[in-house]
């Protein structure tokens, strides 16, 4: 299937509800469930991944596919490795090429006992819990910040506590400050100096909690109304300040002449003006899950970028350099990758013979199709493979779209 995606011909006027974060609702999740906690989690991310999660640990039986949700692969092999049974936890294809031996490794150093069904380093996995006996580990800083976290929130049921030692480049730290910060409102306290995270054993508080919305999915409205001149656009439930991470494309999207103000119970976006930086220079190394949205924001406004800290792009749901090199090539840009992490593009769009309607291959990633569908508003429709993929994170996407007064087509085969 494929939708058809046309951009209204007037700016962008209206209101969104933003979907709940859904790195936030994983992660409280989690904590939760080690709490026993009799109380709900209010405006859970109604994502594929959360509901996988939910499902997980909700379930009675001991077999588990999480689908392509690497979140929950990640939390979920730590917490099933604390908790009394047998477990076998498996997902899609593409997950089985996801590797998570570095944080297996790191669990059965502790004393955890976990094997791999099938090939040595991926999933699928099968899990006995056990006791863990506190120690000093050593990770990797630059790896994906999700297993560092996966550890993290079991810190304080290991005997005698747990430090972790970080090594080289912390990527994605923003990630591992919100889940610390999360521990925090329900009462673990930690500590973290230089390159070490220190948790010392203690007990997770039950409390009422309430889940902010998606700063992640917030950046594909910021998107919009980059791209519509005279666009005004109120998203409920977006907030600042924020514990997310994703909250600095507030300040980034202001060389795109975008304004944040407080509104209500969220925050009104305004571009008044036509305006663009002629060169961004930004480091994603705290906010990887934001570059697809400034590369193909920048092809759109023909604005020359070099972006940084994308170590981590290559092993999420597709490899996302080359996913962004292939399709914004449809559009006459090409991408080049001066080195490992890094993105560049010169500002100037080859003269090809367009398609009436680009093509885009989301490769089963979310985040394709969601940065992807605003480049509608350049003047050329843009056709969408997979749709649907989109409720991995942001469900609501088409329908939001549609009420903003995009056309929806869908295509069939």
């Amino acid at each position: 299937m494929q939708y058809k995606i046309t951009a209204p011909i007037s700016p962008i006027k209206g209101k969104i509800k933003l979907p709940a974060s859904k790195s936030i609702s994983n992660r409280v999740l989690i904590i939760n469930a080690l709490s026993y906690s009799p109380f709900p989690i209010h405006n859970l991310s109604d994502s594929n991944d959360t509901k996988v999660m939910l499902d997980v640990l909700n379930s009675n039986t001991n077999q588990f596919d999480v689908g392509a949700a690497g979140t929950a692969m990640r939390f979920l092999t730590a917490y099933l490795s604390k908790i009394v049974g047998q477990w076998e936890i498996t997902g899609t294809e593409r997950m089985k090429q996801r590797p998570i031996g570095i944080l297996v490794d790191a669990l059965n150093n502790l004393g955890a006992k976990i094997e791999y069904i099938e090939k040595e380093g991926y999933p699928p996995l099968r899990i006995w819990g056990s006791r863990f006996k506190g120690k000093t580990i050593e990770l990797d800083g630059s790896v994906s910040s999700q297993f560092i976290t996966a550890l993290l929130l079991i810190a304080p049921y290991v005997e005698e506590g747990l430090t972790i030692k970080l090594k080289n480049k912390v990527t994605s730290a923003s990630y591992i400050r919100l889940t610390l910060n999360l521990m925090e409102k329900f009462g673990v306290h930690s500590n973290w100096e230089k390159n070490e995270v220190r948790i010392e054993e203690q007990n997770y508080l039950p409390i009422d909690y309430t889940v902010e919305g998606d700063w992640s999915g917030a950046s594909y409205l910021y998107q919009l109304v980059a791209l519509s001149e005279g666009a005004e656009l109120e998203v409920d439930g977006l907030q600042l300040p924020s514990l997310q991470g994703d909250a600095a494309i507030a300040n980034w999207f202001e060389e795109f002449g975008i304004v944040t103000n407080p509104v209500g119970s969220g925050l009104k976006l305004l571009n008044p003006l036509a305006k663009s930086p002629k060169n961004l220079t930004l480091n994603f190394v705290e906010n990887p899950d934001v570059a697809q949205t400034m590369a193909t924001l920048c092809v759109a406004k023909k604005v020359s970028f070099h972006f940084s800290g994308l170590e981590t792009l290559k092993i999420k749901e597709t490899d996302r350099i080359k996913a962004l090199q292939d399709e914004l090539a449809k559009f006459g840009a090409q991408i080049v990758e001066p080195q490992h992490g890094e993105l560049k593009w010169d500002g100037q769009l080859e003269d090809i013979e367009h398609e009436s309607a680009p093509t885009i291959a989301t490769y089963k990633d979310h985040r394709m199709a969601l940065a992807f569908a605003p480049m509608a508003l350049t003047g050329t429709p843009v056709i969408i493979d997979d749709p649907m993929v989109v409720t991995k994170s942001y469900p609501s996407f088409w329908k939001d779209l549609s009420n903003l007064g995009f056309t929806i087509e869908k295509l069939t085969g």
